[in-house]
């Protein structure tokens, strides 16, 4: 569900997927200033898990993991993405190739 969309209130899209409505009127204004912002546009949920939940323990005898770093990328497209340096490459991958063509 979209603001607007079968009548929800920014209220409801901001309570659902745990952000303040202050962020989906900044977000929904720097899409407007870009001249990108359309009765089209929809806001994509993006869910991945928790840095914890991604690394496995090491088994006994293996070396720990490296300590991971925060990453931010700017697309073509205007968006950017920020990662932990630990995220599956595939998956950064196929993420990217989503937002880019959203």
């Amino acid at each position: 569900m979209s603001v607007g969309a079968d009548g929800a209130a920014v209220t409801q899209v901001a309570q659902r997927h745990e952000v303040t409505r202050q962020q989906i009127y900044a977000w929904r204004h720097e899409l407007k200033e870009k001249g990108i912002l359309s009765p089209a546009t929809i806001f994509l949920p993006i869910e991945m898990p928790a840095p914890h939940e991604m690394a496995a323990a090491p088994e006994p005898g293996e070396r720990a993991p490296a300590a991971t770093m925060p990453i931010e990328v700017q697309l073509n497209c205007g968006r950017r993405l920020r990662f932990d340096s630990g995220v599956d490459p595939v998956v950064l991958t196929r993420l990217v190739r989503a937002v880019e063509t959203a």
